[in-house]
């Protein structure tokens, strides 16, 4: 369902003008405005910038969520004053930090980081010590393939709005837009994409395109539900150890050239 016939008349009212004013604003012909408010044509993409503009909407938020249900001011304001990720503050306007937990975690990457009411039923907690105008969430990790942090390990992650931010060699949490959450290593990979390196050498890097990324939120900390513990091995594990290097080696040297 598209929502952005009842949010233009919302917008609109909380400005206190008439359609011919807001069309006068946005340099649009007033007879078309009214056809976009009474849901008698959808915007097309050019129209619907100029909208976005003129509102400081994202066109994701005009064109999918009902703005007249949710309050903007717990949207986080971007550049150009543009707003699309749904926050969580508390009366003294704090910023909550949301935990997307395991169970979460599908219905997040699944698109719910864009859905006000998704992220206002997540847990949430406050750390003082980060900082106040930037945006911090946390999400959980899986596996182990970037110790010392597994399953039970949360990653405090902070926002990244633009991808010339990614540092390379930094890690990362990344949503992408096939519904998948993943923490790793980024290395730029040309113009492009990204390299996205597990620290466990066992598993092998892969490339991902920046036109497949949802979100990325850079490694701000972490929150751990049991201590790190250093890796011991029994005799029995570093037998299976050495007799799979010992494999490795005869595999590598009957691919060499005589």
């Amino acid at each position: 369902m598209l929502y952005i016939a009842d949010n233009l008349k919302w917008l609109r009212s909380k400005r206190n003008q008439s359609q011919q004013e807001a069309a006068d604003g946005m340099k649009l012909p007033v007879d078309r405005y009214k056809k976009y408010e009474y849901g008698k044509n959808t915007p097309p993409a050019e129209t619907l910038l100029i909208i976005s503009r003129y509102f400081h909407i994202s066109i994701d938020l005009l064109l999918t969520v009902d703005l007249r249900k949710i309050s903007i001011d717990n949207l986080l304001q971007l550049e150009d004053n543009r707003i699309v990720l749904p926050i969580t503050v508390d009366r003294n306007q704090n910023n909550y930090i949301e935990i997307v937990t395991h169970k979460a975690k599908a219905g997040y990457a699944a698109g719910g980081y864009s859905d006000s009411t998704f992220i206002s039923e997540l847990d949430h907690v406050y750390l003082p010590w980060l900082d106040k105008n930037q945006k911090y969430r946390t999400f959980p990790v899986e596996g182990d393939s970037m110790p010392p942090h597994n399953d039970k390990s949360f990653i405090v992650g902070r926002y990244i709005e633009k991808i010339g931010e990614v540092m390379d060699g930094k890690t990362y949490i990344v949503i992408t837009k096939n519904q998948e959450m993943v923490y790793k290593r980024l290395n730029k990979n040309g113009k492009n994409a990204f390299v996205m390196q597990s620290d466990n050498s066992f598993y092998e890097p892969y490339d991902i395109k920046f036109s497949d990324i949802a979100e990325i939120w850079e490694y701000a900390g972490s929150l751990e539900r049991e201590q790190f513990k250093p890796e011991t091995f029994d005799a029995e594990t570093m037998e299976t150890i050495i007799r799979t290097m010992q494999k490795d080696l005869h595999e590598i040297k009957e691919k060499l050239p005589n």
